[in-house]
């Protein structure tokens, strides 16, 4: 069985990689794809804890598949709306440089 620091210590990393991605990138789609990889971070942790506290307490076996599900809801419209706004604007702009998409300046 693989202790729960390793799943812990993974999702710490993918969180990360997916902060400094959406930290330093200047394009809309690597920070679109950062901010999933936070998610991604996030609902690892809510699996690794979910299994471990499932063994000790069966009530709350459920409970971290339960959040997962609503973080990966919450992923799914954050994409279709995301990616509609990202054709938007560059449909609009022409660029997908967060530096240079400026909405409120005409």
């Amino acid at each position: 069985m693989v202790p729960l620091s390793y799943y812990l210590v993974l999702s710490a990393v993918l969180f990360t990689c997916g902060m400094a991605g959406f930290l330093t990138k200047r394009n809309i789609i690597t920070i679109f794809m950062s901010i999933e990889l936070m998610l991604n971070g996030v609902n690892l942790s809510f699996v690794a804890f979910a299994a471990k506290w499932g063994m000790l307490h069966h009530r709350l076996a459920l409970s971290g598949q339960v959040f997962v599900f609503f973080v990966m809801v919450v992923a799914a419209a954050e994409a279709a709306v995301g990616l509609a706004i990202i054709i938007a604007v560059f449909r609009t702009r022409g660029t997908l440089n967060i530096d240079q998409v400026n909405l409120l300046k005409l």
